[in-house]
């Protein structure tokens, strides 16, 4: 929980060095799943931090699908079974009601629910996608924290998640840390304009 009593709303994204989250049809075969013992430990106390994930529609069904699909033999199994039990909230318009495990859905304005689940008790709540999303929730400043794991690669064109922001959005850099596999993880805050 933050200073103020409210709880960080933390944005964990792949992108690539020349800032797209995706190729122009969604492609992520540019993305540097090479990772090792750091890597991991890092996204384990990012997820660790949070008790609560918030997922746009069109990124849910993919998202529920493979982690649910993970088997205890395999070594991505404990991770997995932190997406799966973790309370999952569904950004949609269109649904009426939730198939998928752990998960609710969430039809009213943006910036209420989002402020309405930050006001209770907890931990933080981490956001993974998909674009439109998280382009929203940047648009409308709701983001805390942004955890962006820039790969080494650069695309040319594809999906940008800074596609609507605010005249002056600023970002002040909190931490960065290189990985041996060649992503870069920058932690920003945003600049508070007065």
């Amino acid at each position: 929980m933050s200073a103020n009593g409210k709880r960080k709303l933390k944005l964990q994204v792949q992108m690539t060095i020349d800032g797209f989250v995706g190729g122009p049809n969604g492609e992520q075969d540019w993305m540097n799943m090479n990772w090792d013992n750091r890597n991991m430990n890092y996204i384990n106390e990012l997820t660790d931090s949070v008790d609560t994930i918030l997922l746009g529609r069109k990124m849910t069904e993919g998202f529920v699908s493979y982690w649910t699909s993970v088997k205890p033999d395999s070594p991505e199994y404990a991770f997995a079974r932190k997406m799966v039990d973790k309370p999952k909230f569904v950004f949609t318009k269109t649904l009426d009601k939730s198939d998928w495990i752990n998960t609710k859905l969430a039809k009213g304005n943006l910036v209420e629910e989002v402020n309405n689940l930050k006001q209770q008790p907890g931990k933080g709540i981490i956001v993974y996608g998909g674009a439109t999303f998280v382009s929203s929730l940047i648009k409308y400043n709701l983001i805390d924290e942004y955890h962006l794991f820039i790969n080494p690669a650069a695309i040319g064109k594809g999906i940008s998640i800074f596609k609507e922001i605010n005249k002056n959005f600023n970002l002040k850099l909190v931490n960065s840390v290189s990985f041996d596999c060649g992503i870069v993880m920058n932690h920003y805050e945003p600049v508070k304009n007065n």
